[in-house]
């Protein structure tokens, strides 16, 4: 039997983390004794706990070990970080620590080092000399890189529940269509004001739904009021977009009457080509053919924004991503002072989006599909809340609550 002592601090109980930490050991086949469980007396004190966790072999122990170091489990008896260089570009050693978007620190000739750029699925990588730590990407690996191999040397801290009274309290099911809609409306508004007021940034993760349902006004006022500072999406929802500021419809649909219009289906292609004829969205916007919708007020307001590409684009205009890796890099690149992130009825840019960020970063997911909100977090990002209604209820309602008429 090999064996091992774990600590626990902060809220481990109301965070959840005790438990998630018991049935962890226990899905693994290992087992568990309780030397010293300190529970705070008062709401704001922290907890204690120290754990002996047991497994058959060495092997199995050490799954376990890395596990519960992504949760937030500490071992006492440090022991050092573990470095292997990469054997080529885009390859990493065997073994090699895959990390969790919580914040993360390395043992590095005994002192703890904070990981920069940390997100989920990335390696470490140090530089010995200047005394740092980044996460690196697969594609970003160079021959060469010292690369942290096994689990040892590394400390994880994954966010503890508010203190406070917020919106991540009140929604403890992470996903329901049962809370009142306005209640949940005007607390979002809340925390981006928040947000706003500490001189931080609100990204909106949008799918073409927003404009479809009808609410591509209601981001376009968000965004000209200066509620959303970042914008990332696909070629879609900027095409339709383009499309019923040019035409009145989405996807041959008018949005005014409900209605299919004769012809109505090429519109979007139309809406291409007069990108395309124009060389960009600026452009055509410069020209004056466009004067509203979600992109007009982008430009207008020099809001950054990211369009990554799909395999199903048509055109795509010009200033969408093809190449996925590079739209990826250019997302991180805007990320800098996110703290909190609407994602607006799109599953694959929630997830891919999700996966770029750190666990710190207030995540919310508008969708009238739960399962969207349920692969988010089963894909790692535990801390997005699920709000389950129609997109085009929402932004209208969040609209409302944020800019004063």
């Amino acid at each position: 039997m090999e064996v091992k002592e774990i600590e626990l601090k902060g809220h481990i109980i109301d965070s959840f983390i005790l438990p998630e930490v018991f049935d962890t050991i226990m899905d693994h086949g290992g087992e568990f004794e309780v030397i010293q469980f300190d529970i705070g007396k008062h709401k704001k004190d922290p907890s204690y706990a120290r754990l002996l966790v047991k497994a058959g072999n060495r092997k199995d122990l050490d799954v376990i070990l890395g596990e519960l170091l992504k949760i937030g489990a500490k071992i006492p008896d440090i022991e050092e970080l573990r470095l292997e260089k990469a054997p080529k570009d885009m390859t990493l050693p065997e073994g090699f620590y895959s990390t969790t978007n919580h914040r993360t620190y390395v043992l590095l000739d005994g002192e703890w080092i904070e990981v920069k750029n940390t997100e989920m699925d990335v390696a470490i990588v140090v530089d010995r000399e200047n005394k740092q730590a980044f996460g690196k990407t697969f594609s970003d690996i160079k021959k060469g890189d010292l690369v942290v191999v096994g689990n040892t040397g590394i400390r994880v801290e994954p966010p503890e529940r508010p203190r406070s009274y917020t919106i991540f309290d009140f929604m403890k099911s992470r996903v329901s269509s049962e809370k009142p809609t306005r209640s949940i409306v005007s607390q979002v508004a809340g925390e981006i004001r928040e947000v706003k007021k500490r001189g931080k940034k609100v990204l909106a993760v949008a799918g073409p739904a927003v404009v479809h349902t009808g609410s591509a006004e209601s981001l376009a006022a968000l965004i000209r009021e200066g509620f959303v500072d970042v914008l990332f999406a696909g070629n879609a929802i900027a095409v339709h977009d383009i499309e019923y500021q040019l035409y009145g419809t989405s996807l041959g649909l008018d949005l005014r009457s409900g209605r299919s219009t004769e012809g109505g289906h090429r519109n979007h292609l139309y809406s291409i080509n007069e990108v395309k004829r124009a060389g960009s969205i600026e452009n055509l916007v410069r020209e004056g053919k466009v004067s509203g919708g979600i992109m007009y007020e982008c430009i207008k307001k020099r809001i950054p924004f990211v369009l990554a590409g799909s395999i199903r684009d048509d055109g795509p205009l010009p200033e969408v991503i093809t190449d996925v890796i590079d739209a990826q890099k250019e997302m991180r690149k805007n990320l800098e002072d996110v703290e909190l992130v609407l994602m607006l009825s799109t599953m694959l840019h929630s997830i891919a989006v999700g996966n770029l960020l750190a666990s710190s970063v207030k995540t919310i997911c508008i969708d009238i599909n739960p399962a969207t909100v349920t692969k988010l977090s089963d894909r790692g990002t535990a801390q997005a809340l699920g709000i389950v209604t129609d997109v085009g209820i929402f932004l209208p309602m969040l609209a409302e609550e944020l800019i004063v008429q």
